[in-house]
Formats: C-alpha cells, structure tokens, sequence
C-alpha cells in the first residue's frame, strides 16, 4: 500500500510541480502543502479533539468514578452512564481515529522523500554460505527486494526491484548474479543506456557484511568463499542527491555530523523543526488553564524530539518536509484555537480559569450555591 500510495499519487505530484518550478525544493514545499491541504480535515479533528479533553478530562475523571462507585453491583448501568459521559464529552479516542487514516499517507511520503530521486537508493540482498556438499539439498526460493521508483530524468522514473532466480542460498565456490531490473523483467542496465547521461546512475555495489565470506564484482555478480552470513549492496545514485536548495546544500545529504565536521545545513533544519513543535505546542495551549505537569512535558518533548533528529539519519529533503509541516500544523493550531466551544465546556473553561485566576491571587472564587455541582449541570431534586 505504501509503494502504491507513493508511486501513483506522491510521484505523481512531484513531477507536476517540478514542472513548474524546475527546483525539487519548492516541489518538496508544494507536495507538503498540498498534503497538509488534503489532511487538513482529520488533522483538524485531532486538533478539536484534543483541545476538548484538556478541557473535560478533569470533570470526566471525576464523573467515571462516582458512576463506578454508584454502579459497582449494576455493571449494566454503569456501562450505560459511562456512554452517556461519552455523548456529552466525546471520546477521549477520538482524535486517534484521524492520525490512523492519515499514516500510510505519512509512510508513504516518507519513503518517497527518503529515496530516488532525493537520496541515493540502496538494494540490499542477505545471503547465507553454505558448504557445497550442503546447497545440493537446498531448494531455491526466488528472491525479490521492495522496489523503489528510480529516476533517470526529471520525468523519467521506473520501479526497479533486485531479485536472484535462485534465491539467496549461495554454496562455496559458486556464484550467482543480483539482477536490477523493472517490474516487467527489463534490464536496469540496458534501461538507463538509453538516455543521455543515463550511465550517471550504474549502481555501485559493495559487501557491508561478512567481508570475506563473499566477494561482489561491478555487475552484481556474487561469489561465495567461506560459510556464513553476509549482505551485498547495490546503491543507484538519486537524481536530486546532490541539488541544494536556498541553504541546504543538498536534498539528500544525511547526518548532522559527518567526518569530522558539522552539517549547518542540517543543524538549522533540525532547529527549526524544535522550534517549530514548541510554537505548535504554546499554541494548543493557548486560553487553557495552566498545567504544571503538562507544562513540564511540553519542554521536554520538543528537545527530546529534537535532540533525536541531530543523530538519527533523515536526508535533508526529508526534514525540510517536517519543517513546513510543523508551520502548517503550528497555523492550523492558532486557527482551530480561535473556535466557539460548545457550551457545556465553554462553561467548564471558564470555571477553570477563575479557579485558576483565585489561586494565582489568593481571592476565593465563587461557589456554585450550596454544591460544588458544575453550573451546567442540573439541580438535584429535595
């Protein structure tokens, strides 16, 4: 689903807009709006949703468990009064529902912007050595890698799988070739000789396991010498690996620190990714009433999440999505937190706030007469 979703809609997208602007930065800007654009209604149910349990959750916490204290012996009513809480408050998971629906979408984008043409594309194949006398037992099992839209012009992409007929079985002192090559059986070699310029992206393979145990030649032949485990890979260049766009010296370019030196360009997208998070988080919380613990975990978030993307390997494409992201989530945020509430938690807020407000100056606020009943709530009967 992930390979369909990027191959016939996200790909897609981007050749259209690299057609209009001829840069894979602002087309990378453009398909993350678009994106935001086309979420926007479950992003902003998540947001809603959210907003509205900080509001009822204390009074929902409180509500559940004088129903479960009143109904301890009477399961039937207590699971009737608690879906009627849930009618007058919603959910607490109801704003999962939306980031579920969205996140093959997310997957999918990922994978499209952590790959050809942005990143250089790696086919990696695990092979087992066996003793000769033992492979003659073995019954091959053919096998095929997840393929991958390889560009080979700005316009000109194909899904190339590696696969071995034989399987990944290899005995000592045989050999076996990885095939690169379409969806439909075409040569991946054969392919890319006929465009111009076209042998820019010959793969280059090597053993990144079990060096020793296996050798690879430059056509993706594999021989095996001793018993073991090992893996061959096989990388095509990205088309767009190497493009900069404004500061960022290229699309692909992965890790924050690399031989010795600082990747500024990195640095400051991962910055602005934190700072990003903790402009969307002020706002979510923008006219709630203060939550120590919840305050707490706001700063911490946004520096531990932060602090993760300076190690962990994203190409610079791939935060630069995240970055503009974050701005759009960070305004949809201000936007949805100018909303009416509806009038049972507007009354709550408000509650809140003054309970808040008579802390912070020491003034007693006003008691609902004779109960602490909430003012929406109606009188008991005496």
């Amino acid at each position: 689903m992930i390979g369909f979703i990027s191959d016939n809609l996200l790909i897609p997208i981007l050749d259209f807009f690299y057609g209009l602007f001829q840069s894979y930065g602002l087309a990378i800007v453009a398909l993350t709006i678009v994106i935001r654009l086309a979420l926007f209604p479950l992003s902003a149910g998540s947001i809603r949703s959210a907003r509205r349990m900080k509001i009822a959750q204390p009074v929902m916490q409180k509500r559940q468990a004088e129903i479960k204290s009143k109904y301890a012996n009477n399961p039937q009513k207590q699971q009737e009064e608690l879906g009627n809480l849930m009618k007058e408050f919603g959910s607490p998971l109801a704003g999962c529902l939306p980031l579920l629906v969205q996140m093959p979408i997310l997957f999918a984008l990922f994978a499209t912007l952590r790959g050809s043409p942005f990143a250089d594309v790696p086919y990696a194949v695990n092979f087992k050595v066996l003793p000769s006398e033992q492979i003659a037992a073995i019954e091959p099992k053919p096998f095929t890698s997840p393929r991958h839209s390889i560009f080979i012009t700005e316009h000109d992409h194909f899904p190339i799988i590696a696969s071995l007929p034989g399987g990944t079985k290899l005995g000592t002192g045989e050999t076996t070739q990885i095939k690169l090559e379409t969806t439909d059986g075409d040569n991946f070699k054969s392919l890319i000789s006929r465009y111009e310029g076209g042998n820019n992206y010959t793969p280059s393979w090597k053993v990144t396991k079990g060096e020793g145990l296996v050798k690879v030649s430059s056509d993706g032949t594999v021989t095996g010498i001793s018993p073991g485990d090992a893996t061959v890979e096989a990388k095509v260049p990205g088309l767009a690996a190497k493009s900069g766009f404004l500061f960022i010296k290229a699309l692909g370019q992965v890790g924050f620190y690399v031989d010795g030196s600082i990747n500024w360009d990195i640095a400051t997208l991962v910055g602005a990714f934190g700072l990003t998070l903790v402009i969307s988080q002020v706002l979510s919380g923008r006219g709630m009433p203060a939550n120590p613990q919840q305050s707490t975990a706001n700063k911490i978030t946004p520096v531990m999440i932060t602090g993760m993307f300076l190690f962990f390997p994203l190409p610079a494409g791939v935060l630069l999505y995240m970055v503009i992201a974050n701005v759009f989530q960070a305004l949809q945020t201000f936007l949805l937190s100018r909303e009416a509430l509806p009038e049972n938690l507007q009354i709550i807020l408000d509650k809140q706030l003054a309970t808040q407000n008579a802390e912070q100056t020491g003034i007693s606020p006003s008691l609902t007469e004779g109960s602490d009943r909430l003012p929406f709530e109606p009188k008991s009967g005496k």
